[in-house]
């Protein structure tokens, strides 16, 4: 049973749901079964929705990030072509005598990755994290010239 269908999707029920779906499952491992980091990895992108627009001279990323600091959002580029926007959003200490009643927001690690076009120019990136949008633009390379036809000379021999 998903739980989410019936609007139940606390921490608590996440943990009661995954208890439920490993409870008895004593077959022996697959080899070919994703690692923890890998389930962990898709579901971090899977939680974390973006906007890519193309522009001209750019490219751009928008994904929403309320609430988090610029400490806690990661922008890379991995592999030369791969834009990894990654980070955490971390639990709110809670002040003595308050309790949840109900928790919607996500908490933890969030995580995309793009592969970049080959005119991306990974040498002209900005990221910049406004209102609680992360907004990165990755600029394009200039296209190349056209190259000229080349005269070759002919001998009359």
């Amino acid at each position: 049973m998903d739980f989410r269908l019936m609007g139940i999707d606390t921490p608590l029920f996440q943990t009661l749901h995954h208890l439920m779906d490993t409870a008895g499952d004593d077959s022996d491992k697959s080899v070919n079964a994703p690692s923890r980091n890998y389930v962990r990895d898709a579901k971090a992108m899977a939680a974390t929705p973006a906007d890519v627009k193309e522009y001209p001279n750019s490219y751009v990323f928008v994904v929403d990030m309320p609430g988090l600091k610029s400490g806690d959002i990661k922008v890379q580029v991995e592999d030369d072509n791969v834009l990894l926007i990654s980070g955490e959003r971390k639990w709110e200490e809670e002040k003595e005598g308050a309790k949840y009643i109900r928790m919607e927001r996500r908490i933890g690690k969030f995580m995309r990755k793009f592969t970049l076009p080959e005119n991306a120019n990974i040498d002209a990136i900005s990221a910049v994290c406004q209102d609680g949008v992360l907004t990165v633009t990755v600029q394009k390379l200039p296209p190349p010239e056209p190259k000229k036809p080349k005269t070759i000379e002919v001998k009359i021999g």
